[in-house]
């Protein structure tokens, strides 16, 4: 081999070890007393330039001109709007080299609860999941004005409601602009009503039932239905989705358990995503259902309206004895191939 190529090659070595690799980059974006957006950013390690802030009424970031300024090493600035309505995504660009595209998780509802967007979550590749294309929630009957606005501003266009039907008959989703799929998971909750009202129940009986709750998912007429649910975020014309049940906790829970666990998110994320449900529902609106009820009533109730690692780890400990993985539970009884998963990751993960 000549002098001269030894010598571009060695060039080529040079520069490649000179190129520094990616910076760790963590952004956050919440949303402040007054409706502002704080968005928070870390880096490692820690570099000087310019973030430019790039604002969005759709998660395809379409804006092309700055909507502000800060220093890199800032690692904080806030985003101050009047409007309520529309929901606003963000890219920021670190020194025009690296970017990330990020958004409040939960959106503020007058009438929904526990109304969340599950964009930001990182797969085990290090990709992550896409903004404004799948959303999750309490039920919608109660749909006020604004919030009618809220989803028109979101562009939903498919609910999956997991209700009951005699749960969704008596509440019926209220919003027109989108398909409804009703596909119910039976859950049976009158036992353990009646004896919590009665004063019957004993320390530990509303972890207990829960328990036995999430086991009841794995039942075949409820496996089916979640198996069907899957299969409607395979098709991209259904989105964006928004799937619930009645507080946006048990049955929607489960259900993001096994889109994300579909899209290789790390179970410690995935866990994450199941308690913050006890960040965004009040407890306290359900105060007068325990008034007047012993101590044990009322902690079973509370478990009952709360949510625990227990619950959802109950049933997918049982589904790893059984299948021996998640995965092969979404294989086997969730009837997703990896054919499929392949195309829900193409759709979802960026």
């Amino acid at each position: 081999m000549s002098a001269k190529i030894w010598l571009k090659l060695g060039s080529i070595f040079f520069l490649a070890g000179c190129i520094s690799p990616e910076p760790d980059i963590q952004v956050l974006c919440q949303r402040d007393g007054i409706g502002n957006y704080v968005l928070k950013w870390e880096m490692s390690p820690e570099t000087g330039g310019l973030m430019r802030l790039y604002v969005s009424d759709h998660s395809d970031m379409s804006q092309s001109m700055p909507a502000g300024y800060a220093s890199v090493r800032d690692g904080v600035m806030t985003y101050v709007t009047n409007d309520n309505i529309s929901r606003k995504y963000f890219r920021l660009s670190f020194d025009d080299t690296y970017e990330r595209i990020v958004a409040a998780r939960s959106l503020q509802m007058d009438s929904i609860r526990n109304f969340r967007d599950m964009g930001g979550y990182h797969s085990e590749r290090a990709q992550s999941v896409r903004w404004g294309k799948v959303y999750r929630s309490g039920d919608i009957g109660r749909l006020s004005e604004r919030d009618t606005l809220r989803l028109d501003k979101l562009r939903i266009k498919t609910i999956i409601d997991l209700r009951t039907e005699h749960e969704a008959a008596g509440l019926p989703d209220r919003y027109s602009g989108a398909r409804v799929v009703h596909l119910p998971i039976s859950v049976d909750m009158e036992d353990i009503m009646e004896r919590i009202m009665g004063g019957q129940v004993r320390k530990g009986d509303g972890s207990l039932f829960m328990q036995d709750v999430y086991l009841q998912f794995m039942e075949p007429d409820n496996a089916r239905a979640f198996a069907q649910a899957l299969q409607l975020f395979l098709d991209e014309e259904n989105y964006p989705i928004l799937f619930h049940c009645s507080m946006g906790k048990d049955r929607t829970g489960f259900l993001a358990s096994l889109l994300l666990s579909a899209l290789d998110i790390p179970e410690e994320t995935i866990f994450s995503d199941y308690v913050a449900t006890n960040n965004y529902v009040d407890l306290t609106r359900y105060a007068s259902l325990v008034q007047g009820l012993d101590t044990d009533a009322q902690e079973a109730m509370t478990i009952i309206l709360s949510a625990h690692e227990t619950f959802l780890d109950t049933v997918l400990r049982k589904i790893k004895k059984e299948y021996g993985s998640v995965n092969q539970y979404l294989s086997e009884e969730m009837q997703l191939t990896e054919k499929q998963r392949r195309k829900l990751k193409d759709i979802l993960l960026f």
